[in-house]
């Protein structure tokens, strides 16, 4: 007797179609799963066999053979188990099991029948849905966010003795869905732009990053606020659109993040890794690759604090992503491609004892100690950080001002005028701000005024700017522009931009 289930696995952050197929032969009793499967799945046999028997149904006395197709990729994880049992089920006619043929299914099953949640249920729903399944059965742990995906019904699984009688008789009763969380509006963050006291001309850094989406490098003595500035970016980026909140999901449901956190990443990510960090822990990596820092801050932002302490070699496999907005890993068995397209704000001081140039500090740093510090980030990456924002030690009369200090919510709603601008001039384009803009987009978007050119002719002749600092000052100018609500790049604009290509202090001779 053969029967087959349709479920689905997971490879990166998309999903692919399996064919659970059982062959039920009347020979020795033996159980056989083939088709690559990992140790997970080959153990899913003990587990699917209690499962049946402790849910009161009879397991087969025979060989059985379960195929999980397609043969030549491998599979992983405990999700086939569900299947695996219905399937095994559905090839005794007696049972009488309906409507398996338009339905996907996947969950791990425990000993005693019960079904647990798996990971990856949103990319497996709108699988799913690619393929024309009216409705898919997952965990009860997974309803919500499988819901996610529209036009798609969603039954929830227990028992397996629940989803056997639901099948046996009237059908499973489409679960109840509590509604979506992202209706409900951003919630407040409780850090707010007004916690950090002076530093204008770093908030004004980072108002332009977060308008146009560009990368920042601060450089500061310790104390200076620059782990708070950037703890703050958040509170100042635009809310995420729909798109971007689907891509962000399915990252972190693949990753298994959002156990109790709602179905879906409402808020913009923002992930801050330990300098101790590995390069696969950074970008991903592995056997069967998986997702890293970069992927988990997809849309968000990625903060690396204490920049020089990073290993040298794992600062330098940041520079694919910050210039495609995603990046490739390749094994001998596959090559997966994640979603990268984060914004990166980095932070040092400006000499390993912090107080190279502090006017109320005396540096205590050699010249070689100076060179040896400057040279663990190299200038190809200090070149891709669009702005290098200088944050000076604060005095008493900017730790003790109050209430004149700008909150959050008015400069985001600054932020948000210009990414809609943005949003404007780039429809139909494969862009999102301007951060993102290609040799190409910045020759079409960014052409700045005549007095405007003179002056960046200049400025790269005297500064000894290169091809890609000339794109990316034209990219800020052009943020800047958005921000004031001109139509292109001015002087002005162009002017402020130069500001924060200037070398930092860590890069300037003692």
């Amino acid at each position: 007797m053969l029967s087959k289930v349709v479920s689905a696995a997971v490879l990166g952050v998309d999903a692919y179609r399996v064919d659970v197929e059982v062959d039920v032969a009347r020979a020795l009793p033996s159980f056989t799963v083939v088709g690559l499967p990992d140790n997970a799945v080959k153990e899913s046999k003990d587990r699917v066999r209690a499962a049946i028997k402790n849910s009161g149904y009879p397991f087969p006395p025979h060989r059985l053979t379960v195929n999980l197709a397609p043969a030549d990729v491998k599979k992983e994880g405990a999700s086939f188990d569900l299947p695996m049992a219905l399937a095994i089920l559905a090839s005794d006619a007696t049972l009488g099991l309906r409507g398996l043929d338009d339905l996907l299914v996947l969950g791990e099953l425990s000993l005693d029948g019960s079904v647990r949640a798996v990971r990856g249920a949103l990319p497996i729903a709108a699988e799913a849905r690619r393929l024309g399944a009216s409705s898919v059965l997952v965990p009860r742990e997974n309803v919500a966010e499988a819901s996610v995906v529209p036009d798609i019904g969603v039954f929830a699984a227990d028992t397996l003795a629940q989803v056997v009688e639901g099948l046996r008789g009237d059908g499973l009763a489409p679960a109840r869905v509590v509604a979506n969380r992202l209706e409900e509006g951003p919630v407040e963050p409780d850090a707010d732009f007004r916690d950090v006291r002076g530093q204008a001309h770093a908030k004004r850094a980072l108002e332009i990053a977060a308008a146009g989406g560009h990368n920042v490098l601060m450089v500061g003595p310790p104390g200076s606020g620059k782990t708070m500035l950037a703890g703050r970016l958040s509170t100042i980026l635009p809310e995420m659109t729909w798109e971007e909140t689907l891509e962000t999901s399915r990252i972190y449901s693949v990753m298994g993040l959002r156990d109790g956190a709602g179905p879906i990443v409402t808020r913009r990510p923002f992930r801050a890794p330990h300098h101790t960090i590995s390069d696969a822990g950074l970008i991903g990596g592995g056997t069967v690759p998986r997702c890293g820092e970069i992927s988990l801050a997809h849309n968000g932002v990625l903060f690396l604090d204490e920049l020089p302490e990073f290993k040298k070699h794992v600062l330098e496999v940041l520079r694919q992503p910050l210039e495609e907005g995603a990046v490739t890993i390749a094994r001998a068995a596959s090559s997966l491609t994640f979603p990268a397209r984060f914004t990166l704000i980095a932070a040092m001081n400006p000499c390993p004892c912090g107080y190279y140039g502090d006017p109320h500090h005396a540096c205590l740093c050699t010249p070689p100690a100076l060179r040896k510090y400057r040279s663990r980030v190299s200038g190809p990456l200090l070149d891709r950080l669009d702005l290098h924002v200088d944050v000076p030690a604060l005095r008493y009369r900017e730790m003790e001002a109050g209430g004149d200090e700008e909150p959050s919510a008015a400069v985001r709603e600054r932020v948000a005028r210009a990414r809609r601008r943005q949003a404007e001039r780039y429809r139909g384009e494969p862009y999102r701000c301007n951060g993102q803009l290609t040799a190409r987009g910045v020759r079409r978007h960014c052409r700045p005024s005549t007095e405007a050119g003179a002056l960046l002719e200049h400025a790269m002749d005297r500064l000894g700017l290169s091809g890609r600092a000339y794109a990316r000052v034209l990219k800020v100018a052009r943020t800047i522009a958005d921000l004031d609500g001109s139509e292109g790049p001015s002087r002005a604009h162009v002017l402020e931009a130069l500001q924060y290509r200037r070398s930092p202090p860590s890069d300037r001779a003692p």
